[in-house]
Parts: C-alpha cells; structure tokens; sequence
C-alpha cells in the first residue's frame, strides 16, 4: 500500500489469514522481491557463527537470481516446488521475526536518500554484480572460520538498502562487504605463507 513501511507491509503480510510461501511474499513485494530474497538467502551466513559451509547452497542461488536481475527481470523465476516453501514454523518465524526487528531498527535511522538512484535500469545491473560479487566471497571463504560473516552482512545490508531506497545504507553495506573479502584475501595470503614457511 502507498506510504506503507518496509516493517508494516512485512507485519501486514505476517498478520494476514494467507499461506505464508515464498510466493505470497514475491507477490507482496514484487519488483523488490529480489532486494528481499538476497536478504532471507545471505541471513543465515552474516550471524556471527561459523556455518561449515552448509550455506553454500543459499549462496548458489543467490548468485543465480542476480543473474536475473542483471538480464533484467523484473519478476523472479523459481521452479514452482521452490515457491511453495513455507516460511511459516518456529524455526523460520523465528528469523523472519528476528529480521523484522533489524528492518524497524534501520527505519528509525534511515531515509529515502537518493531515490532517483534506484530507478534506472543501471542500478539493477550494479546491484546484481554487487550481490554475486558478496556471494562469491561467502562462498569462497575457508569454513568454519566466520570469515563468510561480513561479506554476507554487505549484502544483506545492501539489500535492505535498496528496499528502503537509502544510498548512504547501500555505501555502508559496500564498505563492509568490501572489507570482508580484504579480509579473507589478507588472512588466505597469510595462511599460505605460513604452510609454505613450514616446507
């Protein structure tokens, strides 16, 4: 609905009498079910633990909806199977749950800064190269490490950024996810220096 928050049209949709799928959350937020969904796949690997790599998954096909959106769709296409995924249940209510709570907090602080900046077909393809870019750093980070934690955070930031159409959020969650990968690279470098030092 016009003038409706992020967190209202989240709580609207938690409140209503519908099956809670997937796909009645794509239809809730339509050309912006992208923003969404790259923070629902990248959640789970920005909390602070280790994940052993049973995120990969999440990561995968996050990268193959960016490619979506760079070819420029403005619908998501996911086999119908997927779409029936129910985010109902303690355990998925709970993130979901938890997820509203971040969302109310950055509205408190956020605002539309730089809006005209989300409505060009650009942005769509710089926001899909940022979310594979993320996504492959999650991916490629040794496991049980945590080091798939910042990367992961830039993009679910950077996701969260578009759908509250706030750039300095968006160059924040660049700025981290961008850290992030620095991070691994300079940690990988050490790690390979230290094995070779010891042969």
């Amino acid at each position: 609905m016009p003038g409706e928050t992020v967190s209202q049209a989240f709580e609207r949709w938690l409140a209503s009498d519908g099956e809670k799928t997937l796909g009645s959350l794509f239809q809730l937020f339509e050309e912006k079910s992208f923003a969404l969904l790259f923070v629902l796949l990248l959640g789970v690997s920005a909390l602070p633990l280790p994940t052993g790599g049973a995120t990969h998954v999440f990561e995968i096909i996050a990268i193959l909806l960016a490619v979506q959106l760079i070819a420029g769709r403005h619908q998501i296409w996911l086999p119908e199977r997927w779409r029936r995924i129910q985010l109902a249940g303690p355990t998925r209510q709970r993130f979901i749950t938890g997820l509203l709570k971040v969302i109310r907090w950055l509205e408190r602080f956020s605002r539309p800064r730089g809006r005209y900046l989300f409505e060009h077909r650009l942005s769509s393809v710089v926001f899909g190269v940022l979310v594979i870019i993320g996504s492959l750093g999650a991916f490629l980070a040794p496991p049980f490490t945590g080091l798939d934690t910042l990367p992961s955070l830039g993009v679910v930031l950077l996701s969260l950024g578009v759908l509250l159409e706030d750039i300095l959020l968006v160059v924040v969650a660049i700025a981290i996810g961008a850290g992030g990968i620095l991070l691994e690279l300079v940690l990988g470098r050490a790690a390979i220096h230290g094995i070779s030092g010891l042969f």
